[in-house]
């Protein structure tokens, strides 16, 4: 679970300093036409990219790195990207290892936005986090007919609650791994050789970023393990 507070690099943390090799240049977006919500009337130049997330091996277990990798980190442009699929922020996820990074020097100037420059519907604060492990049901993607044979006990279940029955069975929180909580009608990407690619984690509004990201859904980011290159596609769930 996340909460405010001051992270150091060498910590996993939501939105906050990352341990950055000092001779990797930090990444910039400069995709023509991004902006920032809620108008778009003023298109944005090239702008620093945002910490968002950064786990260590040793803080979430469940979690599989490649081969000699320790560190994954996700970093994204919060402006609003007409041009992408999901039409919100644009992620890069990077794996790393500890040590090489200690080995080679640790970034320690980061290029932060301009006062104003951007919105705070894609900007999290920083904080600390806990991982916990849950167990998750599907709220789509049911087979029709278990779906069916299921029906009974999710409307028992909503009118016994009082709420919904994704409110139940999924996390909506930060998450990595597990299903992810869809909002709207699932969207599951393929890679480019027509793999299903897996989700790889969830960044909500649910926990405490300050960030607006819809009503109940988030980004999420998915991940080929099928493929030697890693490769991860996102999408927007509001």
């Amino acid at each position: 679970m996340p909460k405010s507070g001051t992270p150091g690099v060498r910590e996993s943390s939501l939105g906050g300093p990352m341990l950055w090799p000092s001779d990797e240049p930090w990444p910039f977006c400069g995709q023509p036409g991004h902006w920032a919500p809620p108008d778009g009337r003023n298109p944005a130049g090239t702008v620093p990219m945002v910490p968002v997330v950064q786990l260590f091996a040793r803080d979430v277990p469940e979690l599989t790195f490649p081969e000699g990798m320790d560190v994954l980190q996700l970093v994204w442009c919060p402006l609003i990207h007409p041009e992408d699929q999901a039409c919100a922020a644009l992620p890069r996820l990077y794996w790393r290892s500890e040590a090489d990074v200690l080995g080679a020097g640790v970034l320690r100037t980061v290029p932060a936005p301009q006062e104003g420059e951007f919105e705070e519907e894609f900007m999290p604060s920083p904080c600390t986090v806990s991982p916990i492990s849950v167990v998750e049901y599907p709220n789509w993607d049911l087979p029709q007919d278990l779906r069916q044979t299921l029906q009974p006990r999710i409307d028992e279940l909503e009118e016994r609650f009082g709420t919904d029955y994704a409110l139940l069975a999924c996390a909506l929180q930060n998450k990595i791994g597990g299903y992810p909580a869809w909002n709207q009608k699932p969207d599951w990407p393929d890679c480019a050789r027509g793999h299903r690619m897996e989700h790889l984690l969830s960044i909500t509004a649910e926990d405490d970023l300050d960030m607006v990201m819809g009503d109940l859904g988030g980004i999420y980011v998915f991940l080929c393990r099928q493929c030697p290159e890693l490769p991860y596609a996102h999408r927007y769930d509001c």
